[in-house]
């Protein structure tokens, strides 16, 4: 009879086996962990890796020396440097605009509040040719705004000031909604502590919520950076697309595949690429780090 109790024996091993597997079920994520992490994968493999893959291996027909040349083509290096630098420009400049905006839509009730709570989504529900459109009637010349700038010296579209508008338009929404649940969220007793301790409405602001919201910031401005790199749709139009001066790195793909230079074409998307991702992993760890530093 001691026998049976001993854990060497079929019915002790088969009770604590029984008891492991109950334990991994409870502190499981998912239920059918397996089948998702495989159907993941595949989706993944199929829709990510192989497309990069495919990027990756494309340039190379050219040679060490093609890819080279495609790449330091004084008309590709001006399409990444204004493609690039006016994104990392427009993304900065919506960090406070998008940061000003979550904080009045979440802080304070007026009349029309939920309309301009509606209205941020604009960006995400137009067609970006319509966009595109829509801006270039608005800051062409002859158009109400770009009349007025026009009157001043200051030519808006069909320039890199346009350019600047358009990436603006379409990635502030991306910072709003990155910042707004997390603005809701907060304990407003921390402020109101840090209140009967003596600090100001800037110490509370700059000691208390930045610190809090700080990386949902940078995941906004990372999302607005990252969409601006690729926007195609909503640039195009009011660009004017002048080589060396106000053509972007996209157009300059779509132009090359349509001279057949398919090579060419994944030359210049594999740098993109490889830009991008070398400036999300500065953007991630700088998140990683704040959000460390918060929970401290």
């Amino acid at each position: 009879m001691t026998e049976a109790l001993l854990p060497s024996s079929p019915v002790a091993g088969g009770a604590v086996g029984r008891r492991r597997r109950s334990r991994w079920v409870e502190h499981s994520i998912l239920p059918g962990f397996p089948l998702a992490l495989g159907i993941t994968l595949t989706y993944l493999g199929a829709i990510v890796v192989l497309p990069l893959i495919a990027l990756a291996i494309r340039p190379w027909e050219l040679g060490v020396h093609g890819v080279w040349h495609a790449l330091t083509d004084d008309r590709v290096a001006a399409a990444l440097k204004l493609s690039f630098g006016l994104s990392a420009i427009a993304a900065l400049v919506n960090a406070p605009l998008g940061l000003l905006l979550a904080w009045t839509l979440t802080r304070y009730e007026f009349p029309g509040r939920r309309i301009l709570d509606a209205l941020v989504d604009l960006p995400f529900a137009l067609p970006t040719a319509v966009a595109g459109i829509a801006l270039t009637a608005i800051y062409a010349p002859n158009g109400p705004l770009g009349s007025l700038f026009a009157k001043v010296g200051i030519k808006t579209a069909f320039s890199p000031i346009g350019i600047f508008i358009a990436l603006v338009f379409i990635g502030l929404p991306f910072v709003v909604r990155a910042l707004q649940p997390v603005m809701q969220d907060l304990d407003h007793e921390v402020e109101e502590a840090a209140q009967t301790l003596g600090a100001n409405s800037f110490q509370r602001a700059i000691h208390v919520v930045l610190p809090a919201i700080a990386p949902s910031l940078i995941s906004g401005v990372s999302l607005a950076f990252a969409r601006a790199v690729g926007e195609y749709g909503s640039v195009v139009f009011i660009a004017g697309n002048l080589p060396m001066k106000t053509e972007i790195a996209p157009l300059l793909i779509v132009i090359k595949l349509e001279q057949y230079d398919y090579a060419g074409a994944a030359a210049v998307g594999l740098a993109m690429v490889a830009i991008s991702f070398g400036t999300l992993i500065v953007i991630n760890t700088a998140q990683i780090f704040l959000a460390r530093r918060g929970r401290r």
